[in-house]
């Protein structure tokens, strides 16, 4: 049975207490999605989606901190003071540029070692982060993250404070400044980068919340799952949906990993253009 690790509000400092090996989560999100606005702060079970992401991962054995990191925008102000009021480290930076909002807060924070936790995946799941994590440690990696053939929604990476730095000073195109990871996913010359591949067959799982759809089937997946004070994990969720096929019905058909493929085909087109002048 996992037990939640409390991680207290504190100022920033160079050195954490405890175990060496372990790692600093940055939760990031914002109120400004562009196909689901205000989607971090829709109510799950009555609390916001980002709180039980943030209370989820604190589940988590490898982890010494969590840190919100969110955008200077007005609009994120409601973020900012929510987690405030819980106690817990908040960072505010860059809304266009998420790559430097998580340099900012990793310097800030003084973190050597990041875990990347998007605030729209409420069904991540704190064992296979701590396994991402063991994993990057244990093969000395600059990246490592969650392969295979896993539902999206369950994404984890995990880099160092080193190789964070290095991509924010030399990532240029806007995928890659916007997704944070792929300029070390990319130069595996350059970054010693390891996978962890759990999963098999789950591909056309969704459990990121980036439309409706998404949202709906978060919610029947709370409503039938979803106690105060404990936890489900990944194979909670695949058992339910093994016995209530319908579910899947609810999300079907949309393209995984839709930001990240159309910042690539923006930058290809843009690319052309500027040839053809």
């Amino acid at each position: 049975m996992l037990s939640p690790v409390i991680h207290d509000k504190s100022v920033p400092h160079a050195e954490h207490t405890g175990s060496s090996l372990r790692a600093t989560a940055i939760l990031q999100g914002r109120m400004g999605s562009t196909r689901l606005p205000g989607k971090v702060f829709f109510l799950l079970s009555g609390k916001p989606v980002m709180q039980h992401v943030y209370e989820r991962i604190g589940y988590c054995q490898n982890l010494d901190r969590i840190i919100v990191a969110t955008s200077v925008n007005t609009e994120d102000d409601c973020i900012a003071e929510w987690f405030d009021r819980l106690g817990v480290c908040v960072f505010r930076g860059s809304a266009e540029d998420p790559l430097d909002r998580y340099y900012q807060a990793a310097s800030a924070y003084h973190a050597k070692h990041v875990v990347r936790i998007m605030a729209d995946c409420p069904l991540v799941d704190p064992m296979v982060v701590d396994e991402v994590i063991a994993k990057y440690f244990d093969g000395g990696y600059d990246l490592c993250y969650l392969g295979g053939e896993f539902p999206t929604g369950l994404d984890v990476t995990v880099f160092s404070y080193e190789a964070l730095e290095r991509s924010w000073k030399e990532a240029r195109l806007v995928s890659e400044r916007e997704h944070v990871t792929p300029y070390m996913s990319k130069n595996p010359g350059i970054f010693k980068v390891g996978c962890l591949e759990k999963f098999q067959g789950l591909l056309r799982h969704r459990w990121v919340m980036d439309y409706r759809q998404d949202y709906e089937f978060i919610r029947q997946i709370y409503e039938a799952l979803y106690e105060p004070g404990k936890i489900f994990l990944s194979n909670d969720v695949l058992k339910l949906i093994e016995g209530r096929p319908h579910l899947m019905k609810i999300n079907a058909g949309i393209p995984r990993d839709e930001g990240y493929r159309k910042a690539v085909e923006r930058e290809a087109a843009a690319t052309v253009s500027s040839k053809d002048r």
